[in-house]
């Protein structure tokens, strides 16, 4: 038995930022954005034809931590009255702090409370959501989750709530067109990760498995060649159509091991999301080879029916791409990087993950470590 659903009113096409105010349709709103230039032209546009919005937050930083979040969601408080819609206009970083403000609702304690699991953890409502991404990669658009950083205390949460799938996502690809070099790469193969993340995964039905196929046959013809012509129209939409099927795929299986892998790496090391999601999949997949089942059947009809190959085939497209595929470049030991899948296998993401403990850390070179774990 299986089951799949994704209620969020996807609008897809280039040019259809234009069709923000309708979306919004009258109704009063909070917009969530950026602070640069180009996103304030943006927000003057959406004024012009859906009215001055009844608060603005425009301090989003990458990787929202929770202290900014605590301070920006008070803003909320402050208003005689909530918004009847908060719009998330930018990248991943916009949407997921949308949702903290969507699900606090002007009191950021009850946001504290759900993710801590205290009392009072039930009792979040959150506002309606239309989310405008202008990257393509998280697809965060999609799903009903974001992530909060704890950066003092090393830590890293997802805020999850049914009620926080966005009620329309709009996808402008021409929203996209411009993007630097690195950025484009790094939300490019999270979109990546994301599909591969949900084949090797419990949660993986039929459909999150098409979905998966389908965005990473995307991103692998498209993002090399957009990472050298970054104004391409076409490409463009490419990719944004690939991170949004990866975001249907993993909306409903969340992520695996790599993400899993990958928190700590960000938060000790630096190393960018996108990045650190995903220069570990060749890995993986050397380490799911022979597993069978959807995985199998993904990987087989993503790599062109070559899984043997399939990792050398990925590490070639990441060498490409400027990514190294060993943890040693990223300032990662061979006994952290040890440390870090064990731990990584414990962690709410690595639990979804159908892999063998043992058969990974002998693709990441410790076969004689795997053998004293069965030991």
């Amino acid at each position: 038995m299986w089951s799949y659903r994704n209620p969020v009113d996807v609008r897809f096409g280039r040019g259809n930022f234009s069709m923000l105010a309708d979306a919004i349709g009258g109704r009063s709103y909070a917009l969530v954005t950026y602070g640069e230039p180009y996103f304030r032209s943006l927000a003057a546009e959406l004024e012009a034809k859906a009215g001055t919005p009844i608060l603005v937050i425009d301090d989003i930083a990458p990787n929202p931590d929770i202290v900014l979040l605590e301070a920006q969601a008070a803003r909320f408080g402050g208003l005689g009255t909530l918004p009847e819609v908060v719009v998330a206009l930018g990248g991943g970083s916009v949407i997921d702090s949308a949702k903290v403000f969507a699900a606090a609702r002007g009191d950021f304690g009850l946001v504290d409370a759900y993710l801590k699991k205290r009392s009072g953890a039930t009792t979040i409502k959150p506002l309606p959501l239309i989310a405008v991404p202008t990257t393509a990669g998280t697809g965060s658009e999609v799903t009903c989750w974001g992530t909060i950083w704890d950066n003092a205390a090393s830590l890293k949460y997802s805020l999850a709530h049914p009620d926080l799938y966005p009620e329309i996502a709009l996808v402008d690809p021409d929203l996209m067109i411009g993007k630097p070099r690195d950025l484009t790469i790094q939300t490019g193969l999270d979109a990546l990760s994301h599909s591969l993340e949900s084949l090797w995964n419990r949660n993986a039905n039929p459909v999150s498995m098409a979905h998966a196929v389908a965005a990473a046959r995307g991103v692998l013809s498209t993002l090399p060649l957009l990472a050298n012509d970054l104004r391409n129209p076409d490409l463009r939409d490419r990719m944004a159509r690939a991170a949004t099927l990866a975001g249907f795929a993993f909306s409903n299986t969340k992520s695996a091991i790599a993400h899993s892998l990958s928190y700590p790496i960000t938060l000790r090391h630096g190393v960018p999301h996108g990045i650190a999601c995903s220069f570990s999949l060749p890995m993986i997949i050397r380490g799911v080879a022979g597993d069978g089942g959807l995985c199998a059947e993904g990987l087989d009809a993503i790599f062109g029916g070559d899984i043997a190959n399939a990792a050398n085939q990925l590490t070639a497209t990441l060498t490409k791409l400027g990514v190294a595929t060993n943890h040693s470049h990223y300032g990662i030991d061979d006994v952290e990087w040890r440390t870090l899948i064990d731990l990584a296998f414990d962690g709410e993401r690595g639990q979804n993950f159908t892999g063998n403990r043992e058969k990974l850390l002998a693709e990441a070179g410790f076969a004689e470590g795997a053998r004293r774990a069965t030991a």
